[in-house]
């Protein structure tokens, strides 16, 4: 994956416009669902093989990037 694409897309006619991976109908959500649930990466990346280990990490760094870039502004 480019640097300077994002790893998510939102499209109307993909699942109502529901962030997902680029490439794929698998909601960001779902990711931070497990997440929060204890479930490791791998867990998530074995039940849905569409999103790549690149794409999940790209997701993370880009939420920790947003986190911490909101926190200094606070």
């Amino acid at each position: 994956m480019q640097t300077n694409q994002l790893p998510i897309h939102s499209d109307p006619d993909i699942l109502g416009g529901t962030p997902v991976f680029v490439g794929t109908r698998v909601p960001v959500q779902t990711l931070l669902d497990y997440l929060e649930a204890g479930d490791p990466l791998d867990e998530f990346l074995e039940d849905f093989p569409s999103v790549s280990r690149e794409q999940a990490v790209a997701v993370l760094e880009l939420a920790k990037e947003m986190l911490l870039a909101r926190a200094a502004a606070a």
